[in-house]
């Protein structure tokens, strides 16, 4: 099997007045949002030649073939029920791939275990060589489909038959036998559509003349993505009495909410749940205001910023203030940070996280967790037990660790330490600082701890799903990442578990998000991110 398969910003300038922290940041406005993940790709035809088949008739009325490659369902193993009405064709060269790699002790693995429980489940409805209806199989899984008209379900058939295939793909080969049973459906006039996660298999299928599609049922649009925040130009008295009253109510910014894009659309912003609104004065940029929208109330509440410094840390520019601002509230149970490397992203969440429970006492552990991912060539197995092994991918929160130990803030814990790398022992050792790979976090729960997953944009939205799952009563998660570097082969911008969680946590009163758009890691860091 091939190895692949298995915000747009505007930018504005508010200036401080009010006490408005990032004194000379520039801010940046999102496009009108889109609601993301929606099903694309549509069912592919089946084939007369294939062995006890009856194939619904190809003039039945809008009713297509979804031809199947291996990746989308080891990307999802309830990819079967999201093509509503229409019917999911698997070449049986698809099951012989799935048997091979059910055994995989990874989410690889997971996935493909997942899909033969669910076809086998199926089986018992009916004879999948000739289409079994989805829509009886099991209530809950059916429940989180995608369904047509009036609730109807589709089919799915395992085609067994073994075809002809063109010379462009007469080598005989895995992905080629998936691609000749949606290019023999084609030929037999069947509205068929191959879909894969494969390049590859995708450039190859649509040579051959087939329609062909990525799955997109878990995606989102990466290019107007949510960003927790906009800019509004309102009258002088708004920002004045949001300071005077430590109140305002989101009424009065009715009429300010309503612009016009570059082609002349008109649209009015929705204020959501904890999003937050720099408010600039008509009659002079200078006068600003930040606030947040409490919760699902109707009002704002303005935002200053801690006025100490955050475990030695304090907020450098305007979008670093509303992450401190959304970390440090105890309400807010689930935040999401995005931005380019040296934004602070994963500094500000470990500062939070570390005044939470080692000063305030709030929360009873810091578990930090990374994706096994690596950057470039894998340097292959490493030695020692696993706290050893764990040493190499976890330096870059060791790193954040010792400056931020290295700071005013490092007096709060292990006094006695006469050194960062000391400090940082002790607390794992007392058992109040974790380190761990998400490999370990499946079946867990995790209740009082403030959790922070660093580099999410490397998970799938199905372990995001599981990481959320995992949180007990009191738990805070954080997710932090930059999705312009994934090295997860099988996730772009669009279908990482991030940016999934963000567009569809979205407006829920216990989710909070910002996207960070100034480096301040250094001068150099900034112009790296900027130009290269």
């Amino acid at each position: 099997m091939s190895k692949e398969r298995s915000t747009h910003m505007t930018k504005a300038t508010p200036r401080v007045g009010h006490g408005v922290p990032g004194s000379g940041d520039r801010a940046s406005e999102p496009r009108r949002p889109q609601a993301g993940g929606i099903v694309r790709a549509h069912p592919s035809p089946r084939e007369s030649e294939s062995p006890g088949m009856h194939a619904r008739a190809a003039d039945e009325e809008g009713v297509k073939h979804f031809v199947l490659d291996t990746n989308v369902l080891l990307h999802n193993p309830n990819a079967l029920f999201v093509f509503k009405e229409h019917e999911v064709v698997i070449p049986y060269m698809v099951i012989e791939e799935l048997d091979k790699l059910k055994r995989s002790e990874d989410d690889i693995g997971r996935n493909a275990r997942a899909c033969i429980r669910n076809l086998d489940r199926l089986r018992a409805q009916g004879r999948l060589t000739e289409g079994v209806e989805w829509g009886r199989f099991s209530p809950r899984v059916n429940a989180a489909a995608g369904v047509g008209p009036n609730g109807k379900t589709g089919r799915i058939r395992i085609d067994v038959g073994h075809y002809e295939r063109p010379p462009a793909i007469g080598e005989d080969t895995p992905d080629n036998r998936i691609i000749a049973a949606a290019w023999n459906l084609k030929r037999q006039g069947m509205p068929a559509v191959f879909v894969s996660k494969d390049l590859s298999a995708r450039i190859k299928s649509d040579s051959l003349g087939i329609r062909t599609e990525d799955f997109e049922n878990q995606k989102v649009d990466a290019d107007r993505l949510y960003t927790g925040w906009i800019r509004v130009d309102c009258d002088a008295g708004a920002i004045d009495d949001l300071y005077h009253d430590r109140l305002l109510e989101a009424a009065r910014l009715e009429g300010c909410l309503t612009e016009k894009t570059e082609d002349g659309e008109t649209f009015t912003h929705e204020l959501l749940p904890n999003q937050y609104v720099v408010l600039i004065d008509r009659a002079d940029e200078g006068h600003t205001g930040l606030a947040r929208r409490l919760n699902d109330t109707d009002h704002l509440i303005p935002v200053t910023g801690p006025r100490k410094p955050v475990f030695g840390i304090l907020a450098r520019n305007l979008q670093q203030t509303m992450a401190l601002d959304m970390l440090l509230d105890d309400e807010v149970k689930f935040v999401t940070l995005l931005g380019s490397a040296g934004t602070g992203k994963t500094l500000l969440a470990l500062a939070a996280g570390m005044a939470k429970v080692f000063n305030e006492e709030r929360y009873d552990k810091l578990l930090v967790a990374r994706p096994i991912m690596p950057l470039g060539r894998d340097i292959g197995y490493l030695p020692g037990d696993k706290d050893e092994k764990l040493t190499a991918w976890m330096q870059p929160i060791f790193d954040n660790l010792s400056y931020l130990l290295s700071t005013r803030g490092a007096h709060a814990v292990a006094a006695e330490s006469h050194s960062t790398e000391q400090r940082v022992q002790k607390l794992m050792a007392d058992g109040k600082l974790v380190l761990e790979p998400l490999t370990y976090i499946r079946g867990r729960s995790i209740p009082h701890q403030f959790i922070i997953v660093d580099e999410a944009q490397n998970l799938t939205p199905h372990e995001v799903k599981t990481i959320a799952s995992r949180v007990g009563e009191g738990t805070k998660l954080v997710l932090t990442g930059d999705i312009g570097q994934i090295d997860n082969p099988y996730l772009d911008q669009s279908s990482n578990g991030l940016s999934y969680a963000t567009e569809k946590m979205k407006g829920v009163r216990l989710f909070g998000h910002v996207t960070l758009t100034k480096a301040e890691r250094s001068e150099l860091a900034s112009l790296a991110a900027s130009r290269l």
